[in-house]
C-alpha cells in the first residue's frame, strides 16, 4: 500500500475526481491502480472563497512491482510514502484455562471512555474484568439528567458526571488528538466506534465526533461485547475503600460493605470523583496538585461562526457547522482560551454536586442547534489554590477540588437557586457595567443552558463569579478574539457559568508500568487520574493501561 498526503481538490469537486487525480499525482495508468481508500479528510479555509479539500489517500497497487518502482521514483518527495500498518495486535492472551485458575480477576472503577476501553481490551485478552460503575446504566442516567435539566432536580450519582460512558457521553462526542500515537491506537478506538454503530466517516474525517445520542447506544453495545467476552458491568457500585497490604491493591470495599479480592485495579473515576480521591489520599495513594482552567461558556448564533470561517461556503454540507479554536494571553500574565468548541450544541448543567452550579457544551451528531458554544477559561495554578485558600499553609493535592467548590456555591448562590445558572450579557462584561446598568433581558442570542440562566452581575467587583485575575482576563480576551473572529464580542453574546471541571485538579503518579508510584497494582488512568483530555485520549490510555494490566497478571507469577 501507498500513502498520498496533500492530494488537494476544490471543495466542489465531482464525486469521481478522486480516482483520476490518484493517477495523475503518481503519474500510472488507471490499470495500474487495484483500488484506494480515503484514510483521513480536512479541508483549508484560509482563503473562504476558494477552500481546498485536502485528502490522504491509501492506495493500491495491482503489481507489487509497480509500487517498488513508485516509491523509488518519489523517494525524495515526503507526501508519497508506504502505507503504515494500523491494525491493532493484542499484546498477550489468557490461557483456555484462566477463568478456572481461581486468581482474582482485574477490577475496572469507572465506565467512561477509560474505563470502557480498558475493560474491553482486557475482555478482549481473555481476562474477564469486573467493572464497577457508581451510577446507572446509560438509559437510566438520561433519565435522570433530564430531569436535572428540565425540572431542576439533581440525582448525585447519576447525572452529567456519574454514569455508563462518563461526562463524554453528553458532549459534542469529539474524537480527535493531539498525543503522539505511534502504535495508532486512536484506529484502535476508531475501529471500535465504528463497530458498536458509528457512522463510518468517523474514520477519515480530520475532525471526527459522534453527539450524544448516538453515543448512547454505541455504549450499551461496547457494554454487551465485554459481557459476551466474560466480563461483568455492576452499576450501582461506589467503591468505599481500597485495601492496601504492604503498598500492594489486596481488595476493595463497596459502599455496601461488599468486598472485592484483587490485585489489579484500574482507577478510571473521570474528574469529578471528588470522595474517591479524598478516600485516596487518606490511604495514603500518592497524588498531586495540577493545573486546570476555569471561566464561562461563550453562546453566539452559530450562522456568525460559520459566515466568519467559511464565508461564502457556508452552509456547505462537506464542512458542516464551523468551529474554531482562540488563544490570548492576557497582560495580567493569564492564558484565555477556547475550549471544547461545540458547534451547533447546547450548555448543559453538569454538576454532581447539590447547591453548585457546573457548565458543559454538548452537541448531537448533526450539530444543527440555533447557537454555537465554548469555554472561555483561564489557566490556574496550584499557587493560585494557596493564594485563594483560608489559612494559607501547603498545598494540599485536594485544594483544587476545594477551589472548585467555592466557585460552583458561588454560581449557585448568583443563579438564584434552582440550578439556575448566573449570566452575563457580553457586551455589559466587556464594558464592565455594573448594577441598573446591567439588561435584564436577552437580546438576539437566547442561552440554551436549562433550567435556565438568570442575568446577573458576573463581574461584580470583590463578589464576582470567578476570582478577579480570571474577570479581567476574560474581559481583555473577548474584543482580542473579535480581531480573529468578526462578532466575537457582539453586544448580545451570552456568558453563562461556571465552568470548573475542564480537567483534573489533580494527578496520580504513575511509573512506566502504568502503577500508582507507591501502591503496586493500583492503576491511575484516564481524565481523573491526570492522564487525558477529552474522549479519544482517555480511550487510549484505557488500552494502554489494560495491556499493562493484562501483562502484569499472565506473566509468571503475576
Amino acid at each position: 500500500m501507498l500513502r498520498i498526503t496533500e492530494l488537494r481538490l476544490p471543495l466542489d469537486h465531482p464525486q469521481d475526481a478522486l480516482r483520476p487525480a490518484i493517477l495523475a499525482r503518481l503519474g500510472i495508468a488507471d490499470a495500474a491502480l487495484r483500488g484506494y481508500t480515503v484514510f483521513r479528510r480536512s479541508y483549508d479555509a484560509r482563503r473562504k472563497s476558494a477552500i481546498v479539500l485536502i485528502y490522504t489517500i491509501d492506495c493500491e497497487m495491482a503489481e507489487e512491482a509497480e509500487e517498488a518502482e513508485l516509491l523509488a521514483r518519489f523517494a525524495d518527495d515526503r507526501h508519497v510514502r508506504p502505507a503504515p500498518d494500523t491494525r491493532y495486535r493484542p499484546v498477550a492472551q489468557a490461557p483456555a484455562d484462566f477463568a478456572a485458575s481461581g486468581r482474582p480477576r482485574p477490577v475496572v472503577i469507572g465506565f467512561g471512555p477509560c474505563g470502557i476501553f480498558a475493560a474491553l481490551v482486557l475482555a478482549q485478552m481473555g481476562l474477564r474484568p469486573i467493572v464497577l460503575e457508581r451510577g446507572k446504566a446509560v438509559r437510566e442516567r438520561t433519565k435522570d439528567t433530564w430531569v436535572l435539566w428540565r425540572r431542576g432536580v439533581l440525582e448525585p450519582e447519576s447525572n452529567v458526571q456519574f454514569g455508563e460512558g462518563g461526562a463524554g457521553t453528553f458532549s459534542d462526542g469529539k474524537l480527535w488528538s493531539q498525543i503522539s500515537d505511534p502504535r495508532h491506537l486512536t484506529r484502535k478506538v476508531l475501529d471500535e466506534f465504528v463497530k458498536a454503530g458509528a457512522p463510518e466517516e468517523i474514520l477519515y474525517v480530520a475532525k471526527p465526533h459522534i453527539g450524544t445520542f448516538r453515543l448512547v447506544t454505541m455504549v450499551e453495545k461496547m457494554r454487551a461485547d465485554i459481557v459476551a467476552l466474560g466480563g461483568e458491568v455492576r452499576f450501582g457500585q461506589r467503591v468505599a475503600d481500597l485495601r492496601i497490604e504492604d503498598g500492594q491493591v489486596r481488595g476493595l470495599t463497596l459502599a455496601d460493605g461488599e468486598q472485592l479480592r484483587t490485585e489489579h485495579v484500574v482507577l478510571a473515576v473521570g474528574h469529578s470523583a471528588r470522595d474517591t480521591f479524598a478516600m485516596l489520599h487518606e490511604r495514603g495513594v500518592r497524588m498531586d496538585a495540577k493545573p486546570f482552567s476555569v471561566g464561562f461558556r461563550i453562546e453566539h448564533p452559530q450562522s456568525l461562526i460559520d459566515r466568519a470561517r467559511f464565508g461564502p461556503n457556508a452552509g456547505n454540507p462537506i464542512l458542516g457547522a464551523a468551529d474554531y479554536k482562540l488563544v490570548h494571553h492576557a497582560g495580567n500574565g493569564r492564558s484565555v482560551y477556547s475550549f471544547c468548541m461545540c458547534p451547533g450544541g447546547t450548555v448543559v448543567a453538569a454538576t454532581s454536586e447539590p447547591g453548585r452550579v457546573v457548565t458543559n457544551g454538548m452537541s448531537q451528531y448533526s450539530r444543527n442547534e440555533r447557537n454555537a458554544n465554548a469555554g472561555i477559561v483561564v489557566g490556574i495554578s496550584p499557587e493560585d489554590y494557596r493564594q485563594d485558600r483560608s489559612g494559607g499553609g501547603p498545598v494540599s493535592p485536594l485544594d483544587g477540588i476545594a477551589f472548585q467548590r467555592v466557585w460552583e456555591s458561588r454560581a449557585y448562590e448568583l443563579g438564584g437557586g434552582g440550578y439556575l445558572a448566573p449570566g452575563q450579557l457580553v457586551g455589559d462584561f466587556v464594558a464592565g457595567r455594573h448594577g441598573d446598568a446591567l439588561a435584564r433581558d436577552f437580546g438576539s442570542v437566547l442561552p440554551s443552558y436549562k433550567p435556565g440562566v438568570t442575568l446577573t452581575d458576573l463581574a461584580e467587583p470583590g463578589n464576582g463569579s470567578l476570582p478577579d485575575y480570571a474577570l479581567a482576563a476574560i474581559r481583555e480576551a473577548l474584543p482580542a478574539f473579535e480581531r480573529q473572529i468578526k462578532g466575537f464580542s457582539m453586544a448580545d453574546a451570552v456568558l453563562t457559568g461556571v465552568e470548573t471541571r475542564t480537567s483534573s485538579p489533580l494527578r496520580i503518579p504513575r511509573g512506566r508500568d502504568f502503577q500508582s508510584l507507591n501502591v503496586a497494582g493500583l492503576y491511575p488512568a484516564g481524565e481523573g487520574a491526570g492522564y487525558a483530555g477529552g474522549i479519544m485520549s482517555a480511550g487510549v490510555d484505557g488500552i494502554e493501561v489494560a495491556e499493562a494490566v493484562g501483562l502484569s497478571l499472565l506473566k509468571p507469577g503475576g
